[in-house]
């Protein structure tokens, strides 16, 4: 009978033996990938890579097909170059194509900077392709607007633009470079710009060319992930008359500053008339004071003798004519 120590090893052996096998079984087709096509991956280091939570797969795909495009012709990239951009977070299959890619178009693009380029959030195949094809970008971005780009020319008439603007990605500025956005706005405000310097809307609509040569002459693109190929004016429509509405508008603000002149004038003179005839009344009572004096001075004048009765009675004739007279004149003391 056997003894229980080797019944133990014998099945301490069987599952050794067993976990051997799965995982030559897991890694052997990937291995035997890497040896057909000479990406030079060893079976441990697809075990190890296990170990290190990368995904063997991932990159033994990517090593395959640089291998298959030669890059490492003109890049020098190791495994454990791959490893590390997978832990870091990258694409790594992205950064590959990418770098196959701007091979093939004999683009100015290696490895640091296309792994740099990924890190950064940014496409890199993308921007290879954009690179290599250039693609149009409306002005304004149709899917955050619907409107124009409204500009006012010298004669004041308004002008509603849209406009495509071409362009391919800078590899060298793709890091830190602004993007669509930055070209959108700077676009637009080109355009509207050279609009407002132009004498006569008439001019725009003769030759839309001009606006655009204006605009592509400024070096919009500066500090941006693009250099723009063409800047295109798609359509020029005729809006309102601004300038006629603006002079209007100033007329009637003038007109009415005008009116508050007068009428401030109107009432100034109201109120002088006012004043004249409160002092009219003032200089009328103090004569009918004065006039209350009279029999006073006339009975004093009596008693000193100054005064005679005849004089008296010829002083009421003077008075009784004078009357007669502003009766007939329709004079202030006159009953009618």
């Amino acid at each position: 009978m056997e003894s229980p120590l080797a019944i133990v090893a014998v099945v301490v052996s069987a599952i050794v033996v067993l976990v051997v096998f799965a995982i030559v079984l897991r890694y052997f087709g990937m291995y035997i990938q890497c040896v057909t096509t000479g990406a030079k991956i060893g079976l441990l280091n697809l075990i190890v890579m296990s170990l290190r939570k990368v995904n063997p797969s991932v990159i033994v795909r990517s090593k395959i097909m640089a291998t298959q495009a030669k890059l490492n012709q003109f890049y020098s990239i190791s495994t454990r170059d791959l490893e590390a951009h997978y832990l870091a977070g990258g694409n790594v299959p992205n950064v590959i194509r990418a770098l196959v890619a701007s091979t093939r178009a004999h683009l100015n693009l290696d490895f640091d900077t296309a792994r740099a380029i990924d890190l950064a959030g940014r496409d890199v195949l993308d921007a290879v392709r954009t690179s290599v094809y250039p693609k149009v970008i409306d002005c304004p971005d149709p899917s955050k607007t619907s409107g124009t780009l409204d500009a006012v020319a010298g004669d004041g008439v308004q002008l509603k633009a849209r406009a495509r603007v071409t362009v391919r990605t800078n590899i060298t500025q793709l890091i830190g470079g602004a993007t669509e956005e930055t070209v959108i706005a700077r676009v637009g405000q080109g355009i509207v710009q050279a609009i407002g310097s132009t004498a006569s809307y008439k001019a725009v609509l003769e030759n839309p060319d001009s606006i655009s040569q204006t605009v592509l002459g400024q070096g919009l693109e500066a500090q941006t992930a693009f250099e723009i190929v063409s800047i295109d004016i798609a359509d020029v429509d005729v809006g309102e008359n601004i300038g006629a509405r603006l002079q209007a508008d100033q007329a009637e603000a003038d007109m009415r500053v005008a009116q508050a002149k007068a009428e401030e004038h109107r009432a100034s003179a109201a109120a002088r008339e006012q004043e004249m005839i409160a002092k009219v009344q003032e200089s009328r009572a103090k004569v009918v004071l004065a006039e209350a004096g009279v029999p006073k001075a006339i009975a004093e004048a009596f008693e000193k003798r100054k005064l005679g009765l005849m004089d008296y009675y010829e002083l009421k004739n003077v008075q009784a004519d004078t009357d007669m007279r502003q009766t007939i004149a329709g004079g202030p003391g006159s009953n009618n």
